[in-house]
């Protein structure tokens, strides 16, 4: 069983990864350019699918 400190873990990282997300976001929408988008939409996706495991994780000890 979790306590509320693994819950807050948790959504601290989540509160993290939904910022980093918003901020990769906004780079992308700023730059232009084949090599920079591309590293930008890898990025994100990366960051949605640590986001999705962050999710989960919470979802499970709930």
């Amino acid at each position: 069983m979790s306590g509320p400190k693994d819950f807050s873990e948790i959504n601290g990282r989540i509160a993290v990864v939904r910022e980093e997300i918003r901020i990769v976001t906004e780079q992308a929408a700023a730059e232009t350019g084949g090599a920079v988008e591309e590293r930008l939409s890898e990025r994100i996706a990366e960051l949605e699918a640590e986001l999705a495991e962050l999710l989960k994780q919470r979802d499970d000890k709930a």
